[in-house]
């Protein structure tokens, strides 16, 4: 972790980290609330540069808004809404992960977990039937780690405490020290 002489962290050296708009307190998800976790809004704050990032509003669907999930759909994993109409977002996912990348510098990701814009490899994957088949990775999360390999990624249930913060923090600065 960059420090000035002082041991406090430098301003313009602190990391940038993308966070679920919901866990800093935004009112973005489906249900028109938020996830607001103290620990990463302002104990991760005090090191890091946080942007919100909220996928699913970015790509245009509403608050409060249809619940989505992942569908497996022949071999590929689509986001669809669970209405009748089964609406496909999955390409404004991935143009929208696309994008974020380009446009926006950061070190890590904080990602609400089981979400299928931003869950990590805890996400319900569910058949075209809609019987649950297994986990996967939400659009946005599997998009943005397929275009940076070696990006940190965690999810908010992997911040519960100061030291959890604290690995992450390590982890950002070891990618730092390789670049």
């Amino acid at each position: 972790m960059p420090r000035s002489f002082d041991g406090f962290i430098n301003v313009k050296q602190r990391p940038v980290v993308a966070v679920s708009a919901c866990l800093l307190g935004q009112k973005v998800r489906y249900d028109g609330q938020d996830k607001y976790t103290s620990l990463i809004a302002v104990e991760l704050n005090k090191y890091c540069q946080l942007i919100p990032v909220c996928p699913e509003v970015e790509i245009g669907l509403g608050v409060p808004r249809e619940k989505i999930q992942l569908t497996q759909v022949g071999s590929t994993i689509k986001v669809l809404t669970l209405n009748e109409a089964k609406v496909d977002v999955s390409a404004a996912l991935i143009s929208f992960a696309k994008q974020f990348v380009l446009k926006k510098s950061f070190s890590g990701l904080v990602l609400q977990d089981k979400s299928p814009s931003c869950g990590v490899n805890n996400t319900k994957l569910y058949s075209e039937t809609g019987q649950e088949i297994g986990l996967s990775s939400g659009l946005f999360s599997a998009t943005v780690m397929s275009l940076i390999p070696n990006i940190v990624i965690v999810q908010e249930s992997q911040l519960q405490n100061k030291n959890e913060i604290k690995s992450f923090l390590d982890q950002l600065d070891r990618l730092k020290m390789l670049d």
